[in-house]
C-alpha cells in the first residue's frame, strides 16, 4: 500500500507539472524595452507583439525602462522568474557592449538570460552633410591624414554602435578623427544635417530620408555587401577599408532557465511574428534585414560578437564618459 500510494503521489506530481507547462501560458506577458518609446527597439517589440499575442493567446505588454545604456531593464530581466511571462527585446548595447564599458552591470550577458532570437539587423552608413567636399572615403581618409584630430564624428553616445564604428573604421583605416558624442541619434543627426558637425555613421533606417531627400551624402555603407535601398553606395571593403563589418542589431532573450517547451514554443511564436508580412515590410523598407535565428545561433554570434567589441574597446580605451 505504501508504495502505490508513493506511486500514485508521483503520478499526480507528473501530471501537475505538464498540465502546468501545457496551459502556458495562462496569463499576460511583458516585453522589457531598455530603452525610450520610440527608438528601433522600441518599435521591434510594438511590432511583433500583436503576432505574440495571436500565436500565443494572451496579452503582450511592452514596458520601457531606460536607463544606463540599456543595462537598468537588463538587470530588471535578470531578476524576473524564468517561466516565459517576462521577455527582454534589446539592441545589441546590453548585449555586447555595455559590460565592456562598464566597471560592473548587474547581469552577466552570457550566462543570466536564454537567447531566443536575433530578430532583425541594420548595417550603419558613413554620412556627410550634403555640401560637404567629401565625395568619397578616400576623400575622407585623406582629410583625417592631412589635418589629424580635426575631423569630427557624431554619435548617439558613448559606446554606442555609431561611436564604434567610427572607432573601427579609424582604427582599419590607420587615422584618427574627434568623436562628438549627443544624446541620442536624433540630435547627432539634427547637427550633421545643419552642418555642425562633419560626419557621422549612422543606421541606415535613421538616415535613408535624408539621404534620398539630398540633404546627407552616403560615402560607404557597413555591410558585406552593398543594400537595395542604396545600391550605388559601395561598402566600406569596396572602398578600401577592411574589417570594419558592422551591423547594430535587436534581439529577443527571456531570463535563464525557460523550461524547454516553453523557450520552444517562444521561439516558434516569435519566428512566426517576424515573417507577418506587415511586419518584415515595415523592417526592410527601411534598411533592416530580418534573421530570426535559432536560440543556438543567437548564442554563437553573441559570442563573437561580445569578444569582437571587448577588444576594440580595451584596444582603444574607450569609456562611457
Amino acid at each position: 500500500m505504501f508504495r502505490v500510494k508513493h506511486l500514485l503521489a508521483g503520478l499526480a506530481v507528473g501530471f501537475g507539472l505538464a498540465t502546468s507547462a501545457f496551459a502556458w501560458p495562462d496569463k499576460a506577458i511583458t516585453i522589457i524595452v531598455p530603452f525610450p518609446p520610440g527608438g528601433s527597439t522600441d518599435t521591434l517589440a510594438r511590432a511583433i507583439a500583436p503576432g505574440l499575442q495571436a500565436q500565443l493567446g494572451q496579452n503582450v505588454i511592452v514596458e520601457n525602462k531606460p536607463g544606463a545604456t540599456g543595462t537598468i531593464g537588463a538587470g530588471l530581466v535578470k531578476r524576473a522568474p524564468a517561466d516565459g511571462y517576462t521577455l527582454f527585446v534589446s539592441s545589441l548595447g546590453p548585449f555586447v557592449i555595455a559590460p565592456h564599458l562598464y566597471k560592473s552591470v548587474a547581469y552577466d550577458p552570457n550566462r543570466d538570460f536564454d537567447l531566443l532570437t536575433v530578430a532583425v539587423q541594420a548595417p550603419n552608413v558613413l554620412v556627410v552633410p550634403a555640401n560637404a567636399p567629401h565625395k568619397s572615403v578616400a576623400d575622407v581618409i585623406a582629410a583625417l591624414k592631412a589635418k589629424p584630430d580635426k575631423m569630427t564624428f557624431a554619435s548617439s553616445g558613448a559606446g554606442s554602435s555609431d561611436h564604434l564604428t567610427a572607432e573601427l573604421f579609424w582604427q582599419q583605416s590607420g587615422t584618427k578623427g574627434i568623436h562628438v558624442p549627443y544624446k541620442g541619434g536624433a540630435p547627432a543627426i539634427t547637427d550633421l544635417l545643419g552642418g555642425q558637425v562633419d560626419a557621422s555613421f549612422q543606421n541606415i533606417n535613421a538616415i535613408i530620408q535624408h539621404v534620398r531627400g539630398g540633404k546627407l551624402r552616403a560615402l560607404a555603407i557597413t555591410s558585406t555587401k552593398r543594400s537595395s535601398l542604396l545600391p550605388d553606395v559601395p561598402t566600406l571593403n569596396e572602398s578600401g577599408v577592411m574589417g570594419a563589418d558592422v551591423y547594430s542589431w535587436q534581439a529577443v532573450a527571456a531570463p535563464k532557465g525557460l523550461p524547454a517547451d516553453v523557450k520552444s514554443k517562444l521561439h516558434a511564436a516569435l519566428v512566426s511574428s517576424l515573417n507577418d508580412a506587415q511586419v518584415k515590410e515595415k523592417f526592410v523598407s527601411v534598411g533592416f534585414e530580418l534573421v530570426a535565428n535559432t536560440p543556438e545561433q543567437f548564442a554563437a554570434f553573441q559570442k563573437s560578437e561580445f569578444d569582437r567589441w571587448k577588444q576594440l574597446i580595451e584596444s582603444r580605451n574607450i569609456t562611457a564618459n
